[in-house]
């Protein structure tokens, strides 16, 4: 009998077409068909949801087609639907080899969302944030850590979830309809250094946990459950049937760190069980979360996916397509050591209406090769970056979306330039090596202790709102998560002729510990930020090039942030979990106009 394991998870959106992404239970043919109709209601259970879209007996309005591909014994497809009126929501079926299989009985119908068009664009939200461990809702759950003994609180797409379904409309998006036009998952989407005690017991009975990596996960196979675990919770099954989701992977969807030095990859690599989790790690983002961010003009012309599902399109040998992959993965991990594989690119682009998302790989693209390089984003990928921000045509709105915060409060920003200056040898090679491990030690490793990224950055940013990449939009907006807190900072550059702004989210599950929120705090005072810039100074570290306050927040505790768009106006808002310490739905806590 046909089983849909994971999925519909809904992916990459234009003015036409949606992606639906699915993992099965055995090979076969995947249909997604519309059922559209008066007669067909969008919300509710039984007669007025499931039951009627079911017994309607519509011929479908749209549908598209693809046969399963196989990957280390694992079946998966992407299905294209066409033929989609912009901006309009409607329910949708998923068939298995002529069987439905979706929705499920006495559930809310999931919806198919098109992006607005460009042509006619109309109001949008983009919901984002990133950091979400996976754990049960209903009991508490801590890392290990004292500082979390209460647990890790309430999962905010859990509460968005619950929220959309209670308010969930008739089909077609109508003013007051709170469903987000997208989603971004901005790193974490799973956490391969903190499992949960239920995979955890998974692990326990299919090898030795007291032999590394211990209980951490293994390998590709481990990584498949990490995903099904994720994304099988009934209420972030249907958000992610029924709202287009974007993501973009950072460390703990591997391990910790990843990337962060060129003595820490040397360190790792030492490690007998370090291939089989990278290579499986970079295997299932690019199956779970890549592969979905691509458009379908991509997919078609996209090396790897063409390995996988074979000439005639119902799925590669089985081993070939899998070795193909892995091989492909190496390559991917190959990059950080300064290999040339400028065919690989994990970072894109989406077009929502006049609002355009790039969203950039600031993880897997990192150089921090032997020979001292280190920069965020490989040449040939930051080259592609700047390309999406020459506009082929008016954009209200330039987002820049990448897991890792541009601009940090100044005095954590100064912290993370002067361990770049000092672990590069401005100091000696004594303070160097201490210099070093501090930066392991304490995850100095964004984009400010990147300083040539960091730089780039900063004059993509002026050239950009200074309009020398075309019409300058109302506003550029980096979207980042990681820092396990909430805030929103401005930034002033040159000539700007565009509001910039960075707005963070994280979590959505995964409190930052009350320790180092103090030291957050600290750095913060204006008087300990001019301490720390002082002496990073003398370190070696340079001056920025962009000037930045952080205008609101910091907030903690599980949250998520959206940005609406309404022609060249854009708002952000946050809505937390636990804005009074007590675990429940969504409460707005910021709503800040940013044009």
């Amino acid at each position: 009998m046909a089983s849909l394991v994971l999925g519909p998870v809904q992916r990459h959106i234009d003015a036409t077409s949606v992606t639906i992404w699915v993992e099965t239970g055995s090979p076969g043919l995947v249909e997604v068909m519309t059922l559209a109709g008066p007669d067909v209601p969008a919300g509710g259970t039984g007669p007025a949801g499931t039951d009627a879209l079911a017994a309607s007996g519509r011929r479908p309005a749209a549908g598209g087609s693809a046969h399963t591909f196989t990957v280390g014994g694992h079946h998966y497809a992407v299905v294209t639907v066409g033929g989609l009126s912009a901006g309009t929501a409607w329910p949708y079926q998923v068939r298995l080899d002529g069987e439905p299989v979706w929705p499920l009985p006495g559930e809310p119908p999931s919806m198919l969302r098109p992006a607005p068009s460009s042509a006619s664009p109309r109001p949008l939200t983009l919901a984002f944030g990133s950091c979400r461990v996976t754990a049960p809702q209903d009991k508490p759950y801590t890392l290990n850590s004292d500082e979390h003994t209460s647990g890790l609180g309430t999962d905010a797409l859990h509460a968005l979830a619950l929220d959309l379904r209670d308010q969930y409309g008739e089909p077609g998006r109508a003013a007051g309809d709170p469903t987000p036009d997208a989603l971004l998952l901005l790193g974490d989407q799973v956490y391969a250094d903190h499992v949960s005690p239920e995979t955890l017991a998974w692990i326990r009975r299919r090898r030795d946990t007291t032999v590394a990596p211990g209980e951490e996960i293994a390998d590709f196979e481990e990584y498949t459950r990490l995903y099904a675990e994720a994304w099988s919770q009934p209420e972030i099954r249907w958000l992610l049937s029924t709202v287009p989701t974007a993501m973009v992977f950072d460390d703990h969807d591997v391990r910790d760190d990843w990337n962060i030095s060129s003595s820490w990859r040397a360190e790792i690599r030492s490690q007998t069980w370090w291939d089989d989790r990278i290579t499986g790690g970079i295997m299932a983002a690019w199956l779970y979360q890549h592969l979905g961010n691509l458009s379908p003009a991509q997919r078609a012309s996209d090396p790897m996916f063409a390995a996988l599902t074979g000439p005639d399109g119902t799925g590669a040998e089985p081993r070939q397509a899998t070795d193909a992959l892995r091989a492909f993965a190496r390559r991917s991990d190959a990059r950080a050591d300064g290999v040339r594989n400028d065919d690989i690119r994990w970072s894109y682009r989406w077009d929502l209406g006049r609002t355009r998302l790039v969203v950039i790989d600031s993880r897997s693209a990192r150089v921090v090769s032997p020979d001292g390089r280190r920069v965020m984003v490989a040449d040939a990928e930051w080259d592609w970056v700047i390309g999406q921000t020459h506009q082929d045509g008016d954009v209200d709105h330039l987002l820049l979306a990448t897991s890792l915060p541009y601009l940090l409060s100044p005095g954590i920003h100064w912290v993370e330039a002067a361990s770049e200056a000092l672990a590069s040898g401005s100091r000696g090679r004594f303070v160097a090596r201490q210099a070093e491990k501090l930066r392991q030690r304490i995850d100095l490793e964004h984009w400010s202790a990147f300083g040539e990224s960091f730089a780039a950055m900063a004059e993509l940013l002026r050239g950009v709102a200074a309009g020398e990449h075309g019409p300058a939009p109302a506003s550029v907006v980096l979207l980042s998560g990681d820092v396990h807190h909430a805030y929103l900072a401005r930034a002033d550059l040159p000539g700007q002729r565009s509001q910039v702004f960075q707005a963070v989210c994280s979590p959505f599950r995964n409190p930052l510990g009350k320790g180092i929120r103090r030291v957050d705090r600290l750095a913060r005072r204006r008087l300990v930020a001019g301490g720390i810039r002082a002496v990073a100074k003398l370190a070696g570290a340079p001056d920025p090039a962009i000037d930045w306050q952080v205008t609101d927040g910091p907030w903690f505790e599980s949250q998520i942030a959206y940005l609406d768009v309404d022609g060249r106006v854009i708002t952000v808002r946050l809505d937390k979990t636990e804005p009074d310490g007590t675990p429940g739905g969504l409460d707005e806590v910021l709503r800040a106009r940013l044009t």
